[in-house]
């Protein structure tokens, strides 16, 4: 088979920290992706909810080759024009006020990290502050966002990992209260939590810790790097909560495959924080990065993505749901928008599953330890719905 030979060359050359599906992807096309082997895959991962728009579309596809044959790196000694573009339509459908780009959703959350400790240390010059983050959660690998990633096995190899971290329970008010103290500076959670098992906030929890801190001068920070880009029905998960953080992380979607990330701050913040020298990035913000992300926000409101992942969806959790009622296997539905969960059976592994999804054409991942994971194109219709149920029938 033409895909051995390319994952023999990956396992000798790559450095083995993924324990990878054994199948190569070769391209894609809509919603589907093929092997190199020729077998097609309906794709509700897209690439860990990154590819919303769904491979191979064309205006988006154009509008990166046009950037090609003009500039693709410039470094940020220089103002360039498709950043300064895709920084105004970031800011204005956040609500927010300035934006600083960068190459992936870990960077967002180390500067969104340290953007809140440089507002912290303006206002009183310690050193010694705190950021309360949530059991469950996940923000990244390096060593700030692992930090704040609320899980064990991630973190105890490396240690020690920066100080000043506190953990709550997500959804519990008051054991976020309980960490507070004067040395608290920021708390930090996903809107919808992703990796530990697609979790919503709940609406008390979200609105009683901004509540918290606005009363304490705390910066509220969310996690929109999966959740965010239109995944839940509205262009960040947070406005449907009616909770503007002081600071908000996005990548995945935001370039719908070219990476890129931002972390995005209000008035208070912007002002008060990170200044000249504070923070930097040499290719963040480079020209082809946001010419993508430029396109990728004129093609969200052309044709009105957010108001088809609300019709579809709708549709998607219809037949989930009729499907867990039918099923020995599965025991609940948890999730928004096209962020969904699928609730396993204590005793029976996720990943079998997915692996016998994979062999009947269909690609879908897990989260947590008990939850398969669907995070499709944003573009799927309800025939691809169709299809999933009755591919993923099949292996349940």
């Amino acid at each position: 088979m033409e895909s051995k030979k390319y994952i023999d060359a990956c396992e000798e050359y790559i450095l083995h920290t993924y324990n990878r599906y054994q199948i190569v992807i070769e391209k894609g096309d809509g919603v589907y992706l093929y092997d190199a082997d020729g077998k097609k895959y309906l794709d509700f991962g897209a690439g860990i909810a990154v590819f919303a728009l769904g491979y191979h579309d064309k205006e988006y596809s154009d509008a990166l080759k046009n950037q090609i044959d003009k500039i693709i790196h410039t470094s940020n000694l220089f103002y360039n024009i498709p950043a300064a573009k895709a920084a105004e339509k970031l800011v204005k459908a956040s609500g927010m006020d300035k934006a600083f780009f960068t190459n992936s959703g870990t960077e967002a959350i180390e500067g969104a990290i340290k953007a809140a400790r440089r507002y912290a240390y303006n206002k009183d010059g310690r050193t010694d502050h705190e950021i309360i983050a949530m059991n469950h959660s996940f923000h990244g690998r390096s060593l700030g966002a692992l930090s704040v990633t609320g899980n064990a096995k991630y973190q105890e190899p490396f240690k020690p990992l920066i100080g000043g971290i506190k953990f709550a329970e997500f959804n519990d008010l008051d054991s976020v209260k309980a960490q507070i103290n004067e040395k608290t500076c920021a708390i930090i959670m996903e809107t919808v939590q992703g990796e530990g098992g697609i979790y919503p906030a709940k609406p008390e929890f979200l609105q009683g810790v901004k509540k918290l801190c606005e009363e304490n001068d705390i910066l509220l920070i969310l996690d929109e790097i999966q959740c965010g880009m239109g995944r839940t029905g509205y262009m960040f998960a947070w406005q449907e909560y009616g909770v503007k953080p002081d600071v908000m992380t996005c990548a995945k979607a935001l370039g719908c495959g070219v990476p890129v990330g931002a972390f995005v701050l209000n008035e208070k913040t912007a002002k008060s924080s990170l200044a000249a020298g504070d923070h930097g990035t040499t290719y963040g913000g480079n020209p082809f990065a946001c010419a993508a992300v430029d396109k990728v926000f004129d093609i969200f409101e052309k044709r009105n993505i957010i108001g088809h992942v609300k019709e579809v969806s709708s549709y998607l959790e219809e037949k989930l749901d009729a499907l867990v009622a039918d099923s020995d296997v599965l025991v609940g539905r948890r999730g928004k928008g096209l962020m969904q969960g699928l609730i396993v059976k204590e005793g029976i592994k996720p990943g079998d599953i997915v692996n016998k999804a994979l062999e009947n054409g269909l690609i879908v991942i897990t989260a947590g330890s008990n939850v398969i994971r669907m995070v499709p194109p944003l573009v799927i219709t309800a025939e691809h719905v169709d299809e999933m149920i009755e591919k993923l029938q099949k292996c349940l």
